[in-house]
């Protein structure tokens, strides 16, 4: 029986109406429906090797910042996100839920931006047991002006990062999330 059934539903109601920004986005969102369609409970980390994941990119409000963390199993500054759990009511819930454990923000101080802001797929390396790559989705969320992060047993630091400044070893994938902020 399928634990994840709702969520995938969600995810396949997202990725059809999702206009992608990009023809690489695109591509992505096409290969997203695909492993969608070829694989029951794709959203679950019990589900297949490669399994979708739902993330979010922390920013403060003038867009000046974005809040980072320093991810314990990559050793690299990463925004937040990570596995979809069945009682995630949705694929947006599920990134929001992880910006907030990790983040250590209250749950109240975090605004989920409605739009699906980028799709990443990715590799995984040593430091993770069965999976072996992500089909990430990723939305922004706005922080409230004084909300104070708190560094979560997933994270060695977390810290705010001015746009202009990001760290050195940034993804491309989350610099092309930065400079596309609405």
């Amino acid at each position: 029986m399928s634990t994840h059934a709702h969520l995938d539903a969600d995810l396949h109601e997202l990725l059809t109406g999702w206009s992608a920004p990009s023809s690489e986005q695109e591509r992505l969102r096409l290969d997203y429906l695909a492993h969608l369609a070829a694989h029951e409970d794709a959203s679950a980390k019990a589900g297949p090797p490669a399994h979708f994941t739902a993330s979010c990119l922390v920013v403060d409000e003038p867009r000046e910042r974005v809040l980072l963390t320093l991810h314990r199993k990559v050793g690299r500054w990463l925004q937040f996100g990570g596995h979809i759990e069945a009682s995630d009511p949705s694929i947006a819930a599920a990134a929001r839920r992880e910006a907030v454990e990790e983040s250590g923000l209250p749950a109240g101080s975090l605004r989920l931006l409605p739009e699906l802001a980028q799709l990443d797929r990715h590799a995984l390396g040593s430091g993770f047991t069965r999976c072996t790559e992500h089909l990430d989705l990723r939305w922004v969320a706005v922080a409230a002006a004084g909300a104070e992060p708190v560094v979560s047993p997933e994270s060695i630091d977390v810290a705010w990062w001015p746009v202009a400044a990001l760290p050195p070893d940034t993804d491309a994938s989350i610099r092309a999330l930065v400079s596309a902020l609405p």
